[in-house]
């Protein structure tokens, strides 16, 4: 989605409330429920709103984000929630910048963050002859001429917030005139920029967007959908209400900056008489520190090559949040805490990384995984051992088979031959309890010549299977991996994309990159995990949560991405 092209390069403006139903009702706002979740209930029990219907509106022009993230769960959640439904449509006005690629993407973004539009999906550019018969309608008016002023011309004589517009010199040519322009617009006589057809309201408003806003402009382009049939193109501001009207949307919602075109959205529908009213209403759109969702600074970190393609999992794009493993239902949960507002705020990654974790608790099965091996010899472990734990300790996802053998690896912050204050884990003549196993004690320390540790020799205490030693308290649980049995694999460790919290307070957002946002190690996995299908998640024991890559992932080369480490900074409030 975006604003008219010709005045989204200009700041807001205050807008002159001529909307006191639409604002009373978004500021008014209920105890338990959002003006959004307010409005439509009050319309539904007034009678105004029998059925209700919403849509979400993308642009294809792009890959979604985590902005439109909260707009689909918005939008597909209020048409659930009151038995109504909701529209994917998308408003392929520009064809310049849409692809078929687009339209393909963001179709199952939707699907798999879990929603469903009714029937087929929509597309503004379906509508084009009736917005083409209106646009004749509107000129027979007197409502819209043709203005044949340069572009420069029309962006100068707009005016600005001190000084008022100045009126086109073709503003009062004749119907006869202005239909016979509108002609040559439409087969190609004029050229690209050479004519464009404005409504006619009132060049002096102090709302710039009432100022003769553009509705159609000349474009010699392919379009994705309509292929060279159309020379002329409907602006933004003038299809997407009119798309609302013709399929009987009921409640218009959308992010703040488009607050002051919500004016020329009521004058269109009301001008071309409309059966059909809908009503636009406005929240918040989401920021998150530590993230960015302008698509020109997304697309510079594509096309530079600071991250490898739209579906990086360090991306906020929906294609890379699920490969990074981000599972849709605790995307939804986060949209739902964030709520529904009149006031634009910075929300903090943490609560977005919480809801991933919640959703991942009692869903990721369990598994073992050394990242960075030490090799560790059991000097008395009888015969190699089978041992049979389940898949998640609280939720039954079957069994699975860890194989212990006498040469093992383990993690290598997991011994310290010089321990610091309040180490649990293994060191030199000391004890620790092998996840699963038994409780092992290290006898001997070998190193190469360079003095660095390669190797432990330990022994296990054989009455400590599934129970603890007698006479003594062993504190520390460490995760290990069998050296001939485990299977080596590849591990993606992620981490923020940015060291700041607000990356693109200027323009130069490429100097806040992480340069440890993406280290691969080559771990160790217990041969159970490598039968893992793709997008499978698990929790790897003491380190976090992780997923087979959607791509790269074979149960010959497992590959995995880590989505979450286990730590929380978020405390949610107790409700």
């Amino acid at each position: 989605m975006k604003p008219n092209d010709v005045v989204s390069t200009l700041p807001n403006s205050p807008t002159t409330n001529t909307h006191t139903s639409v604002d009373s009702a978004q500021q008014e706002q209920q105890a338990g429920l959002d003006f959004v979740r307010q409005v439509i209930t009050e319309d539904l029990n007034e009678g105004r709103t029998q059925t209700v219907v919403t849509r979400f509106p993308p642009e294809p022009n792009g890959y979604l984000h985590i902005g439109h993230v909260k707009a689909i769960c918005l939008n597909f959640g209020v048409a659930e929630e009151f038995g109504g439904y909701c529209n994917l449509r998308f408003d392929d006005t520009n064809p310049d910048a849409e692809e078929q690629e687009y339209v393909d993407g963001i179709a199952n973004d939707v699907k798999w963050l879990g929603f469903e539009w009714k029937d087929e999906p929509r597309y503004a550019s379906s509508y084009f002859d009736q917005l083409y018969t209106w646009a004749v309608q509107l000129i027979k008016q007197g409502d819209a001429y043709v203005d044949l002023q340069t572009p420069e011309e029309i962006k100068l004589n707009r005016g600005n917030f001190v000084e008022p517009g100045k009126n086109s010199p073709y503003r009062d040519a004749s119907v006869e005139e202005n239909l016979q322009h509108f002609e040559k617009m439409k087969d190609g006589t004029y050229q690209e920029g050479q004519a464009v057809l404005r409504a006619k309201i009132d060049m002096a408003s102090p709302n710039v967007h009432m100022r003769d806003p553009i509705l159609y402009r000349i474009l010699h382009s392919e379009h994705h959908q309509t292929g060279d049939t159309w020379k002329i193109y409907p602006m933004y501001d003038y299809a997407h209400p009119l798309s609302d009207a013709i399929e009987g949307v009921t409640h218009s919602l959308c992010t703040l900056e488009f607050q002051d075109h919500r004016p020329f959205y009521d004058w269109v529908i009301e001008k071309v008489h409309s059966e059909a009213v809908p009503r636009q209403y406005e929240s918040s759109r989401l920021n998150i520190d530590y993230t960015i969702t302008s698509k020109r600074k997304l697309r510079r970190l594509v096309e530079g090559g600071f991250v490898n393609g739209w579906d990086d999992p360090r991306m906020p794009t929906v294609v890379g949040m699920r490969r990074r493993g981000f599972t849709s239902e605790g995307l939804r949960d986060f949209c739902k805490r964030v709520g529904v507002s009149k006031t634009d705020g910075i929300v903090d990654v943490a609560m977005l990384e919480f809801c991933i974790r919640q959703s991942l608790e009692n869903t990721a099965s369990r598994g073992m995984a050394v990242l960075n091996p030490l090799k560790v010899t059991l000097t008395n472990l009888p015969e190699t051992l089978d041992l049979v734990h389940a898949r998640h300790p609280n939720v039954d996802m079957g069994e699975r088979v860890i194989p212990l053998t006498s040469e093992l690896y383990i993690d290598r912050k997991d011994f310290e031959e010089v321990p610091p204050k309040g180490f649990k884990r293994l060191i030199p003549g000391g004890e620790v309890r092998l996840r699963h196993a038994y409780v092992i004690k290290c006898d001997e320390v070998v190193k190469d010549e360079q003095g660095e540790v390669i190797e432990l020799k330990c022994s296990i205490d054989p009455d400590t299977l599934g129970k603890n030693p007698e006479g003594r308290k062993v504190k520390g649980v460490i995760h290990w991996v069998s050296a001939t049995k485990g299977l080596p694999a590849e591990v993606r460790i992620y981490d923020r994309l940015f060291t700041e919290a607000a990356p693109d307070a200027d323009d130069d957002f490429l100097a806040n990159l992480n340069p440890d946002s993406l280290q691969v190690v080559q771990a160790y996995i217990e041969p159970a995990l490598a039968q893992a299908s793709p997008e499978q998640r698990f929790q790897f024991e003491r380190e976090g949560y992780f997923v087979a890559d959607q791509h790269d992932h074979t149960s010959e080369k497992p590959v995995f991405n880590r989505i979450l480490d286990l730590k929380d900074s978020f405390k949610p409030e107790k409700k």
